[in-house]
């Protein structure tokens, strides 16, 4: 049985193995997760036993804006609406009972998030990328 939580002090190796999975977060190490979970708003994760299966996290002003992050499921655990109750439980969490939109970038689980409300229609998002080499000067 699975078991869900909101600490934040997650091993950033069992964090970057389940990366592993997602071709979205290649080349992650542990250091930069580390780092990443230290500024992250809400961190919901999903253990079975002492293994990371799940997690989802979100960066967020409380009041106006989410944006939903990094939502991810081992692929062994799949199929047993694990990301719908991350999902879940970050839309109806109640220190974000408030927020007016959540934000959400996906490129490949569109009709996933779709049947949880999610709506493609807004199309108000523009990306700025800072190349790799620029991010490790």
């Amino acid at each position: 049985m699975v078991t869900f939580s909101e600490r934040q002090d997650i091993d950033p190796a069992q964090l970057v193995r389940l990366y592993l999975q997602a071709p979205w977060a290649a080349g992650r190490t542990e250091a930069d997760v580390r780092e990443m979970l230290a500024h992250t708003d809400l961190a919901l994760s999903v253990w079975d036993g002492p293994r990371l299966v799940g997690f989802g996290r979100v960066l967020t002003d409380y009041v106006y804006r989410a944006s939903i992050w990094d939502v991810i499921v081992a692929k062994d655990y799949q199929g047993q609406d694990i990301g719908t109750q991350i999902m879940q439980r970050i839309l109806n969490h109640p220190s974000l009972k408030r927020v007016e939109l959540f934000w959400l970038c996906t490129r490949d689980k569109q009709a996933f998030y779709e049947k949880l409300g999610f709506s493609a229609k807004e199309q108000t998002g523009m990306v700025w990328a800072r190349s790799r080499q620029a991010r490790q000067e």
